[in-house]
């Protein structure tokens, strides 16, 4: 298989290499230092086809990005803040998954990838919630940590994504 596309940053942290699906279709990418610098096509990821939004790895990484908040970080927060900072921590949180969800669900790539970057923005809302969090002592460094690691994981691969999504909207280029 050979590379395609490139050029999406990838949320600028680390290396990773990832697979992510769409419809039938899995794409495997490469990102280094913050850019996806290839992505290519399989049929198939290691436990069948994709049928569901479920199966995409971003959707995954971005349940535990919402599991995460609802479970670890609201509940640790002091109770007047549960119903200001907490509730607007678990929307962002909330709308990184069900913006995958819409996407999917729309019949274009370019639609699915107007709904990935609000899933983005979702995501980068989730990260500023922890950080005002933290610089108001209101939960630990380790917590806010753990957080972050949660959410560049779940930047990458939605950039990923991205990247697929906007090459499969291009239109095909032609030898002129």
């Amino acid at each position: 298989m050979g590379w395609e596309g490139g050029g999406e940053n990838c949320g600028g942290v680390g290396e990773i290499d990832g697979v992510i699906g769409y419809s039938l279709s899995v794409i495997g990418y490469r990102c280094i230092g913050g850019s996806v610098i290839g992505c290519w096509a399989r049929g198939f990821m290691s436990g069948g086809a994709i049928r569901s939004f479920e199966d995409l790895e971003c959707w995954k990484a971005s349940r535990d990005v919402r599991t995460f908040v609802a479970e670890e970080v609201v509940p640790v927060l002091p109770r007047d803040e549960k119903y200001r900072l907490g509730d607007q921590i678990l929307r962002a949180a909330r709308s990184i998954t069900a913006n995958i969800a819409e996407g999917y669900g729309r019949f274009h790539y370019a639609d699915n990838a107007k709904f990935i970057s609000n899933s983005r923005g979702s995501a980068w809302e989730v990260l500023d919630h922890l950080i005002t969090a933290q610089d108001e002592h209101l939960i630990s460094p380790e917590l806010a940590q753990a957080g972050r690691e949660r959410i560049h994981r779940c930047l990458k691969l939605l950039n990923g994504y991205m990247s697929f999504l906007k090459h499969k909207a291009a239109p095909p280029k032609t030898n002129n």
